[in-house]
């Protein structure tokens, strides 16, 4: 049957115009108000009682100030509802579980910093009009900064309990309605990747020619699609892909639109809606250009900088690990050297050497580094030979298991990533950042096919995407998907959660 025929038979529909969401998100929206305001009320007490203790510059010796109880309430009361306004205004009691929790807390910080500003400036301007006492300003500043962390670890607290409920199925799933014309196969990793993150429950499959996806039903006709929206049974749709028409297409995204379903697509590369596009001229013709990266200009300089800012904090605090670490290398193999040198490719196919902490046996380390041609390296030979019989991942990537070659402080080094720790020098050098693509060895490149030598277009990164997001189970194709999306949809935003993310995988170990 004609796909345009079933668009023309869909039956009238009316409109229904409030928003269908689950109990739980409304329940878990509407505590997140009486919360904040009793965060903010408590922010104010605790501040008095700091106060008393502690100076902003201790060195300064300035008098203690404070207020009475019951003057500090009102200015409490004020504040927490100022608070309460200000995120409301800005949807921040409105975000779902799907969204992005880094681009949450730092909406919340920003917003508290606002809500900050316009309590200062509206007490100030009110004093002895409608009130005649002076609330301290420390006492303002140490609030902020109590109910700023608090209001982000509360946060943080009722996402873990809702992933929690949802993981137990206390919690009803969203329930996903995918497009989709492919193979089992070849959707495998989505479905999988999908199912891991304990909020969806996939029931559903829409196209032309039933696939026979086994665990998921079956639906052909657009009638059937709307009648699950009519009658509230699906929450999302993905498309993947499709033997739809693109006017079926249309009419589905305006079924999402009329019923309040959420619509998502896999993008592939050359998706206009990409963060790196810009839209220019030539001559007066309007043209799209799809950009390497977005990473141009001062977006580098600012990345220079942040990178120097982690490097002099982290600095500090690594120096009595380095040592600690150099101790126990030195004792188990005396042999030099400490850190360990392995030749590595970065941007435009150019050589640099990293630096790690040496965790294999001397005699077995691979000496590119040390002016040994790899035609005399026995230990390059006998890595090779290890990769052939004992490797986990398939090459270019690799991961030898049970390999003879490590010394005994090995499994803590590698469990907790220990050994990357030198490459802090790569970083105040600059052939590295902190954030970047995998640093690639000469001879994995040679392996590589043209598009996959995208990914030698920027410098490399202490970690990456694929770091934070699969590890050792991605294949090299995943992993340089991941590293391309990164490439393409660089952003500070998307630096800071790969940070986060990266000390959360190196804790947990998954």
């Amino acid at each position: 049957m004609r796909v345009s025929y079933i668009r023309d038979k869909i039956k009238p529909y009316t409109i229904n115009k409030s928003i269908p969401m689950k109990r739980h998100e409304i329940i878990f929206w509407v505590i997140r108000v009486p919360l904040d305001f009793m965060i903010i009320l408590w922010s104010f007490f605790a501040a008095k009682q700091i106060r008393l203790f502690i100076d902003l510059a201790p060195w300064l010796k300035l008098p203690i100030q404070t207020i009475d109880n019951y003057s500090l309430l009102y200015f409490a009361i004020f504040g927490a509802l100022l608070y309460v306004i200000v995120l409301s205004l800005h949807s921040l009691y409105f975000i779902k579980i799907t969204g992005s929790k880094i681009k949450e807390f730092l909406e919340i910080i920003r917003y508290s910093f606002y809500s900050l500003m316009f309590f200062l400036v509206t007490i100030y301007l009110w004093k002895w009009i409608i009130y005649q006492v002076e609330i301290p300003r420390l006492i303002i500043i140490y609030a902020f900064i109590i109910w700023t962390i608090s209001v982000i670890l509360e946060r943080i607290i009722l996402n873990n309990i809702e992933y929690y409920l949802l993981k137990i199925w206390y919690l009803r799933k969203k329930r996903l309605l995918i497009i989709n014309n492919k193979n089992l196969k070849d959707i495998k990793e989505v479905l999988e990747d999908i199912k891991k993150s304990k909020i969806y429950k996939i029931i559903w499959y829409a196209n032309l020619k039933n696939k026979e996806i086994e665990w998921l039903k079956f639906i052909w006709s657009l009638n059937k699609i709307q009648k699950l929206f009519e009658n509230k049974k699906c929450d999302e749709v993905l498309y993947i892909d499709s033997d739809y028409w693109k006017k079926d297409l249309k009419s589905l995204w305006e079924l999402t639109r009329i019923f309040w379903i959420r619509y998502r697509y896999i993008t592939n590369s050359f998706d206009i809606t990409k963060t790196n596009t810009t839209l220019s001229l030539i001559n007066n013709i309007p043209v799209i250009e799809i950009k390497n990266t977005p990473l141009d200009n001062w977006w580098k300089v600012i990345k220079r900088i942040f990178d120097i800012f982690v490097w002099i904090i982290w600095i500090i605090i690594l120096i009595p690990i380095f040592i600690v670490i150099s101790i126990l290398i030195k004792i188990e193999d005396p042999k030099w050297p400490v850190i360990y040198k392995n030749k590595r490719i970065w941007q435009k196919w150019k050589i640099f050497t990293l630096y790690k902490f040496r965790y294999i046996k001397w005699e077995h380390c691979i000496k590119d580094a040390y002016n040994v041609e790899a035609k005399y390296d026995k230990a390059l030979l006998f890595e090779q030979e290890l990769i052939k019989h004992s490797s986990t991942r398939n090459w270019p990537l690799y991961k030898i298991n049970n390999d003879p070659r490590k010394t005994k402080v090995w499994n803590w080094i590698e469990k907790y990533s220990i050994d990357e720790l030198p490459q802090f020098f790569n970083l105040i050098i600059w052939n590295m950042s902190l954030v970047w693509p995998r640093p690639h060895q000469p001879r994995e490149v040679e392996k590589y096919s043209l598009d996959e030598r995208r990914v030698l277009t920027i410098k490399p990164g202490i970690t990456w995407m694929a770091q934070v997001n699969g590890r050792e189970s991605n294949d090299f194709k995943k992993e340089t998907a991941l590293d391309i999306f990164y490439i393409e949809n660089w952003s500070l935003l998307l630096d800071l959660k790969i940070i986060l993310k990266t000390f959360a995988v190196i804790i947990s170990r998954k």
